[in-house]
């Protein structure tokens, strides 16, 4: 339901984890916007929110995906040893 009418389907394995996160929020804040403007009745306002709820899960998986691949990345400059 977030989608736009000319916004195509980003299936995610052809994305990075943070490209992903970018759409999600950049979705997250469509949807406030729309949520807002009151202009919305309350059947789809109310599954607007739940819309949102699921697009915040994805972005806390993908942000907890960004912080586990940073913490297992050796520093810059720290290679491995053999």
């Amino acid at each position: 339901m977030l989608r736009g009418p000319h916004e195509p389907h980003i299936e995610h394995n052809t994305m990075s984890n943070a490209e992903h996160l970018d759409e999600l929020i950049a979705r997250l804040e469509r949807a406030a916007e729309q949520l807002r403007s009151g202009e919305l009745s309350p059947d789809v306002a109310a599954t607007m929110v739940e819309d949102c709820a699921m697009l915040a899960t994805q972005a806390a998986a993908e942000l907890e995906q960004l912080a586990r691949a940073e913490v297992s990345a050796p520093a810059p400059g720290q290679d491995t040893l053999l």
